[in-house]
């Protein structure tokens, strides 16, 4: 007979489960990421795990909504005019988050892909909408006035992200890096 869990019991592995997984994902990649593995750190059968998560996939989509929701706790704790130091610091905790998951690095990796092919297509499309919101709601939408499009800065600040995916290769650090550039092209993004 199956243990019950009670709801704390259930919360709690929840957490682990996720904590795990994101853990597993920035060290081996979504393919060798492996459940039975999670389930033996956390505690649980592999037949329990289907009580949490239905697939290995929607696991992996709720650890990519964690990471959402932390980077939206960032864009939160903006003040209501942020100024171009308050985009920066933000920018910045966004990026050492990244930094810190490893999961940015992998985006283009036929490991990620393999990943979203798997992804549910509604999730998909939500997690995609969560992204665009943080970004208009947290870099655009403050009183401070674009110098160019709003494409041109997004590619701009998504070209600086990228240094992430070069940083085992830079001869200098990388964060230090990223830092020196955004506070220097932030003058020349708003007025």
């Amino acid at each position: 007979m199956a243990r019950s869990f009670t709801e704390a019991e259930k919360d709690n592995i929840r957490v682990k489960l996720l904590d795990e997984c994101e853990k597993s994902w920035a060290t081996f990649g979504y393919k060798k990421t492996n459940i039975d593995e999670l389930c033996s750190k956390v505690g649980i059968s592999k037949g329990a795990f289907y009580a949490f998560f239905d697939s290995k996939e929607h696991l992996f989509c709720r650890v990519l909504d964690v990471l959402q929701e932390r980077h939206k706790a960032l864009g939160d704790s903006l003040p209501t005019n942020p100024t171009k130091v308050d985009i920066c610091y933000m920018l910045k905790q966004v990026y050492l988050e990244y930094d810190k998951t490893n999961i940015l690095i992998q985006r283009n990796s036929p490991d990620f892909i393999s990943f979203l092919n798997r992804a549910p297509k509604e999730w998909l499309e939500s997690s995609q909408k969560v992204s665009e919101d943080f970004i208009l709601k947290n870099v655009f939408n403050s009183n401070l006035k674009l110098k160019m499009s709003k494409e041109k800065a997004i590619g701009i600040f998504e070209a600086l992200l990228s240094i992430l995916m070069s940083k085992d290769i830079l001869h200098y650090n990388h964060y230090e890096v990223f830092c020196t550039l955004l506070d220097n092209v932030i003058n020349e993004i708003y007025e």
